[in-house]
């Protein structure tokens, strides 16, 4: 990284700073093959029924029965895929420094699911409309994660779709700072891929994963949720149920 470029962090909370967190060792994962990075082979991945298992770090924050406690928000995320010419690259959102939640951070175009909102995917949709202005009829459905329960009290479902061609972003200022791409495979690259651990005066240790690419510094549910697509394909790789394409 560019030493004239410094990290973008999000806004500071009682001092916390997630990229000086300590680093520990994780187990080392095997990279995903070129054509397992491929629109193909995503899309054949999503439509089978794959055997696989969440990341083992955090295997108690996924699809979790929160039926029944109001202190839980549903909410919903779209992990948007796009094709460039070269390789698939992924859309990302930095939320508004002003923002009382997350402020700054890295995220999906996502949000909290609405009494209007049929579900969850319904709800990825209209979010990624409304805050990065990209119409329904654009993005293409691939699948589901299982849902991730944050920190901060959100269940959140992650929906991987295609944006079409034809698309035109447009942020919502009173929500998003930025939109940017990273490369797939530099996400999905378990090299990029750090542990952190805190040690919080309240409470035992806690864990996060960050990923850093150029100047953002990815981190906390969203790596979380990057972490977990890794496996996914990673089992889908493994399974020998998805046939190279002639």
């Amino acid at each position: 990284m560019d030493s004239s470029s410094p990290l973008i962090l999000p806004r500071h909370v009682d001092g916390f700073d997630p990229a000086a967190q300590p680093i520990v060792p994780m187990p080392r994962e095997p990279e995903l093959a070129s054509s397992t990075l491929q629109l193909p082979f995503i899309r054949r991945a999503f439509a089978k029924d794959i055997p696989w298992e969440v990341e083992p770090l955090f295997m108690d924050h996924f699809d979790l029965d929160t039926s029944g406690q109001s202190e839980i928000t549903p909410a919903a995320v779209l992990i948007p895929l796009i094709e460039r010419e070269k390789e698939l690259h992924v859309l990302l959102t930095r939320r508004s420094a002003h923002l009382y939640s997350h402020a700054g951070q890295i995220c999906f175009p996502g949000g909290r699911i609405e009494s209007t909102d049929a579900g969850y995917i319904e709800a990825a949709l209209r979010e990624t409309w409304e805050e990065v202005g990209v119409e329904p009829r654009y993005i293409e459905l691939l699948g589901s994660q299982p849902s991730f329960l944050t920190s901060s009290g959100y269940t959140m479902k992650p929906i991987i779709g295609v944006l079409r061609p034809g698309y035109q972003l447009k942020a919502d200022r009173s929500e998003v700072a930025e939109i940017f791409e990273v490369p797939l495979a530099t996400l999905l690259s378990p090299n990029q891929h750090k542990l952190h651990q805190i040690r919080p005066q309240d409470g035992g240790p806690r864990k996060f994963f960050s990923i850093t690419w150029q100047k953002y510094f990815i981190w906390g549910a969203t790596a979380a949720l990057i972490r977990n697509l890794y496996h996914y394909l990673a089992a889908a790789e493994a399974s020998g149920l998805i046939k190279p394409l002639r």
